[in-house]
């Protein structure tokens, strides 16, 4: 595939609608498209899956303080991925960018986003200016920007991954959300892949098209089968989400040796 740019950004204000269904809420913005979804009787938990997959980022980083400690994540939504760091990892601090206002007051208003503290910024402003001004920076960054159709431009350039990988202290996790059934997904990943020395693994979603691609500045983590199971059943059963079954979804679509992922 050629490897052309993506479509050109707009960064209109967005039509943000909330709907819904099932004692589910969702964010739409302009389209069908659900943006984010929170279950009212459960605020806290992430509801989507591929959010829960964006989490997989644990299985990587060093299991003690101080470790991960500054985490980025461009692209808010309805907060859920925010909400959870905030709420589950104490030793963290993330700070979300969000281009659009609008969005910010949504999540507060309809998603039980919290307001700012010691340990949440949220920051209006385009978050891949962002990235390309605070290199060696963050522990984590965690890439979920989408309008109400497609990929935002900007987040899918290659000049724009080699900064997320600048901006990644070493041993650091990008975390990029794609669309598996985007056409230009194939450009995106091997973009992705290049910006980070082929240190990659594709996580696909089960239930939805999304892939979540984790990208990993050196020294490299430890991707052995073994320790990974480990960290696996303790994060399972300390989050509650399903990292044994992230594994089993990773050994399927990423190169293997006998006793570990290739990377």
């Amino acid at each position: 595939m050629p490897d052309h740019p993506p479509r050109q950004p707009t960064n209109p204000a967005p039509l943000i609608q909330v709907s819904e269904s099932d004692g589910v809420r969702f964010l739409h913005l302009g389209g069908s498209a659900v943006q984010s979804a929170m279950r009212l009787d459960a605020p806290q938990q992430l509801e989507l899956e591929y959010t829960r997959a964006m989490i997989g980022y644990l299985l990587f980083v060093p299991p003690r303080p101080p470790r991960p400690r500054d985490i980025a994540l461009i692209g808010l939504g309805g907060g859920s991925v925010a909400k959870f760091i905030h709420r589950h990892l104490p030793d963290s601090r993330i700070t979300a960018l969000e281009i659009h206002p609008q969005i910010v007051a949504a999540a507060r208003e309809h998603f039980a986003l919290p307001d700012d503290d010691a340990r949440l910024e949220v920051v209006v402003g385009d978050g891949a200016a962002y990235v390309g001004e605070h290199p060696d920076s963050r522990d984590v960054l965690l890439v979920d920007g989408y309008d109400a159709e497609h990929i935002v431009a900007e987040l899918a350039t290659p000049a724009f991954y080699q900064a997320c990988h600048a901006m990644l202290r070493p041993g650091g996790v990008g975390v990029f959300n794609l669309w598996g059934s985007d056409a230009d997904y194939p450009l995106y990943f091997k973009r992705l892949a290049a910006a980070f020395g082929g240190h990659v693994l594709q996580l696909p979603a089960e239930t939805k098209g999304n892939i979540v691609v984790f990208a990993f500045r050196e020294p490299l983590p430890d991707t052995s089968f073994a320790y990974l199971s480990g960290r696996a059943e303790r994060l399972q059963a300390d989050l509650g989400l399903e990292f044994d079954d992230f594994l089993v979804r990773m050994a399927e679509c990423n190169g293997c040796s006998e006793d570990a992922f290739l990377i």
